[in-house]
């Protein structure tokens, strides 16, 4: 999903009919608005989105997730919030619920603007690999040849020089923050961090460990600065916002779309109200201001694949490497790419980002290989948005995914294949065993103390493809067998091979 198009194609029966069936709930008395948003761009069409957002079980998982968002408003007090669910292309669905301004009863709306605070670096980060890309920096430069002015104490007088790498990947070992500006909301200039800098003492060295800072990704955002020629915000509405279509977004700007930002609820039930907070200095680490409409367009991006232009705000090898954990967490259960967090959750590896503000709280959660992603916006600080995102996730998204997905086109059995059943090996070099279970065929090592068995995934003229779930051997590679006078002679398994002994 990148520029909407200026018409979007006459709505059909399928769609509509999804449409009013949704807003018959949706807008019950107190009920949060509807969005379901066809965006047309490259191949994927209003129709896609429209069979994704009237499958039955979709469907039915955003009945369940919408009761359960509407007691937590309840049940909790929370004010409001925005979800939406990402696929591919396309925003399939997105929905408010309560109260973007609680006084003035404004609903929450799919365009409801939020103060997205630290996804700001998913696009500094998205910045510095854009002028890589165009060989203006390189990762591992030290950041004092783009910053002269860069000293600090360092955790150990041999460290190493604080590279652009570490910066992006909060493995610089810089303190979090940059003065008190979460206390008293005053955050400092760009000149006032440099000034402070000379006084920052490192709490570890470079790449000893995994340490959020804010600190980092505001330096990281003067290199962007320092390269560019143009101001952080000036660089994202050119080379990130105007290409993806992001029109609702913006770098601390004042809006009165934006959501009212509460406080944690008191005891009393009540709620502060935060005043309007300029992160100044400190944009390229939480400034940003956005919807969920812009930010699924953003996640939409994470999918594309190519060389950088147009929708393609970067090539399909910078954002593999945006993806790819770079410093893992001490606990070894998730870890850090460029911008992106990554975790592990039940076989399923999600990238993505959080965000904290005073009165917003957000989160971005996307699983890349089905290429299904959803985003909670809310406006208050105790809402806990990733478990909400969590659950989200759980239900409309793994149900889009289950629509959306592809399944791979499989080479039918063949009982031929029986015939390469057998013992291989080469003499004192252990042996290899090809069996036939349930109409495939896979190989194990009888010789082990463990039971364990690798696929080989058939792709026609009696080659196969050697599947297993780590990266040990040949995976991925070519299994073909060699027959001679009608008998099965040798197994060649990518560049070597085993004779059959019986």
């Amino acid at each position: 999903m990148a520029h909407a198009p200026a018409s979007l194609p006459p709505v059909r029966a399928p769609l509509l009919t999804a449409m009013l069936s949704y807003l018959a709930v949706a807008m019950r008395p107190g009920a949060a608005t509807l969005l379901l948003l066809a965006f047309a761009s490259g191949a994927v069409t209003a129709q896609t989105t429209s069979s994704i957002a009237s499958d039955p079980e979709v469907q039915a998982q955003i009945g369940l997730f919408s009761a359960w968002m509407e007691g937590q408003i309840e049940y909790r007090g929370l004010p409001g919030a925005v979800v939406g669910v990402v696929a591919g292309d396309d925003l399939v669905w997105a929905q408010g619920f309560g109260h973007a301004d609680i006084e003035s009863d404004r609903p929450m709306e799919p365009d409801t603007r939020f103060r997205m605070a630290s996804h700001s670096k998913l696009f500094t980060a998205t910045a510095i690999m854009q002028l890589r890309e165009e060989g203006r920096l390189r990762l591992d430069d030290p950041v004092v040849e783009y910053l002269p002015w860069f000293e600090f104490e360092k955790a150990s007088p041999d460290d190493p020089p604080v590279t652009i790498e570490h910066l992006l990947t909060h493995s610089s070992g810089l303190p979090r923050e940059a003065s008190s500006h979460w206390t008293d909301f005053d955050f400092p200039t760009t000149e006032e961090v440099r000034e402070l800098m000379p006084y920052r003492q490192a709490p570890f060295s470079p790449e000893v460990r995994w340490k959020y800072s804010n600190l980092a990704y505001t330096l990281a955002g003067m290199i962007v600065e320092e390269v560019s020629g143009v101001t952080w915000a000036d660089y994202l509405q050119a080379e990130i916002f105007d290409p993806l279509g992001m029109s609702a977004s913006s770098v601390d700007v004042e809006d009165p779309r934006l959501a009212t930002p509460y406080g944690s609820r008191m005891p009393d039930g009540s709620r502060l109200i935060f005043p309007f907070v300029d992160a100044r200095g400190m944009a390229a680490a939480t400034g940003l201001t956005s919807t969920v409409e812009d930010m699924a367009r953003f996640v939409s991006a994470q999918f594309r694949e190519g060389p950088r232009g147009g929708d393609r705000i970067l090539s399909t090898a910078s954002l593999r490497e945006m993806h790819r954990v770079r410093m893992l967490e001490n606990h070894w259960r998730s870890g850090q790419g460029i911008g992106f967090s990554v975790r592990r959750v039940d076989d399923q590896l999600f990238v993505g980002h959080g965000g904290g503000y005073p009165g917003n709280t957000t989160n971005t959660t996307i699983q890349l290989d089905s290429e299904v992603g959803v985003i909670v916006l809310t406006n208050t600080n105790d809402s806990n948005p990733s478990h909400i995102a969590g659950e989200l996730w759980s239900t409309v998204g793994e149900a889009v995914a289950d629509a959306t997905a592809t399944k791979a086109e499989q080479v039918a059995w063949n009982p031929a294949w029986e015939r390469f059943a057998g013992l291989y090996g080469r003499e004192g070099r252990g042996v290899t065993r090809v069996l036939v279970m349930n109409e495939r065929l896979v190989t194990m090592n009888p010789w082990s103390s463990n039971i364990g068995y690798t696929t080989l995934e058939p792709l026609g003229d009696g080659t196969f493809r050697m599947v297993a779930a780590t990266g040990g051997g040949a995976v991925g590679e070519i299994v073909r067998f060699v027959e001679e006078n009608g008998q099965v002679v040798r197994m060649i398994t990518g560049d070597s091979y085993v004779v059959r002994m019986r």
